[in-house]
């Protein structure tokens, strides 16, 4: 944090605000005060404050919003932290994360969910906790939802111990319904993925290794999409997702009006299994690397507007969890401080994609599948969070230098676009380049 007074009023001048909840793609001054937004005004406006950020040249956004990310608190802090994730997240221009429940214990309780929130975790950004769908997400009893909601749950979830029994989930869906809180499901039909370790297809078979069907994911969406449609009020994210078949049945989802979100992480519409070194374990996250004609697919749906966010699933491990055999070694890459470069790189200068949607997919879309009220645009008197950020800054990540604790990444040494200047909370300066 800065060593800014409270009560202080700060002017962001010069820069060009893209807030697409707002519908404002412009040069804007925007006037920061009691940790709110005070006002929004053509250049040069705005004529008092007490402190002045010079965003001449630069994009200034909401806040960016991580939907799905691993903070390992509590019980695995020789992974990640959520000082260092959070410090990690400022620095990808994320002042807001949403973190996942498979800690040790899970997250299943108003007490973790309270705790993941107290002070002496050291976060930099908003921590909203996602809480486990069922007790020590074993699949078998749901939690109280009710009771996580209010405590301040933005969803429930069991990620990577999808819910596979239809019962079950069929009974998530409705009291989540009931609740107007989200259910999110890691789409994999465990049964048919035991043992594997990448995507099934030609280069799995000439490495000799087990692969993911896309069946297996694609099999779970269509049952978790036909159970929205058939529950009223049910709401529905899918993580991650990977696959041009799942894509298919959230498409038909949305069509038929059913409360149905989904996310897709930057390493799913930059990386192919083509693209996987031999044997390498920071090529290794589950959902794992898919073919080219899914990746193609995903590509069409964050450009036509039907995929909802972007979220980097950070999934920080230490470097003896990966540097071992790639069948036996963890999955999961981390994502938050590259997420931005590799958006603005690889969809907005390779494919053409207007930058207000890539702002959007950070955004309002974020904050619309989990309801974030206050957040998600810079509307007057929205919360006072901002990404300030410059979109032709060339520059390379060395993870080395990753505020992350652990530095399992594929993009180590990758040229990129899009570099993070502000991270500002609550209208304090987190991060700043």
């Amino acid at each position: 944090m800065n060593n800014r007074k409270e009560n202080t009023s700060l002017l962001i001048k010069g820069g060009h605000l893209i807030d697409p909840a707002a519908r404002i793609d412009a040069p804007m001054d925007v006037l920061l005060k009691d940790g709110r937004v005070a006002e929004v005004a053509p250049p040069n406006k705005i004529k008092s404050a007490d402190e002045k950020f010079d965003a001449r040249g630069l994009i200034v956004a909401p806040g960016f919003i991580d939907l799905h990310v691993h903070l390992r608190e509590p019980g695995q802090t020789y992974k990640e932290t959520i000082a260092t994730g959070t410090a990690a997240a400022a620095a990808g221009g994320f002042t807001s994360v949403c973190t996942m429940p498979n800690t040790v214990p899970v997250v299943d309780s108003v007490e973790w969910i309270e705790w993941l929130r107290q002070p002496e975790r050291g976060a930099v950004v908003n921590v909203f906790g996602i809480a486990a769908a069922t007790r020590a997400s074993k699949g078998a009893a749901l939690t109280d939802f009710r009771a996580l909601h209010t405590a301040g749950a933005v969803a429930v979830t069991d990620d990577g111990k999808p819910i596979l029994d239809d019962r079950i989930m069929r009974e998530a869906l409705i009291l989540g319904g009931e609740l107007n809180f989200p259910v999110v499901q890691h789409a994999e039909d465990t049964r048919m993925t035991e043992n594997c370790s990448m995507h099934a297809g030609a280069r799995s078979f000439r490495l000799g290794l087990r692969g993911m069907t896309a069946a297996a994911e694609a099999s779970i969406v269509e049952r978790d999409v036909q159970l929205a449609m058939q529950i009223p009020n049910a709401r529905l994210h899918v993580a991650h997702l990977s696959t041009a078949d799942a894509l298919k049945s959230v498409r038909r989802g949305k069509r038929a009006k059913a409360r149905v979100t989904f996310e897709v992480t930057p390493h799913h519409f930059t990386l192919t299994d083509e693209d996987m070194r031999d044997y390498d374990s920071n090529y290794k996250m589950n959902p794992p690397l898919r073919s080219a004609s899914d990746l193609e697919a995903i590509l069409a749906a964050l450009a036509d507007g039907t995929v909802d966010a972007i979220a980097t699933d950070h999934a920080p491990h230490a470097a003896h969890e990966k540097e071992m055999e790639f069948e036996r070694a963890a999955f999961g890459i981390t994502g938050l401080e590259t997420a931005l470069a590799l958006a603005i790189t690889r969809l907005h200068r390779e494919k053409r994609i207007p930058l207000a949607r890539i702002v959007e997919l950070f955004t309002a879309g974020p904050a619309r599948c989990f309801d974030l009220r206050g957040r998600g645009s810079l509307v007057r008197g929205s919360v006072a969070d901002v990404t300030i950020f410059d979109p032709k800054k060339k520059w390379t990540f060395d993870v080395a230098k990753s505020r992350s604790k652990s530095k399992n990444t594929p993009f180590d040494g990758w040229q990129l676009t899009g570099k993070v200047v502000a991270t500002m909370v609550g209208g304090k300066i987190v991060y700043s380049a």
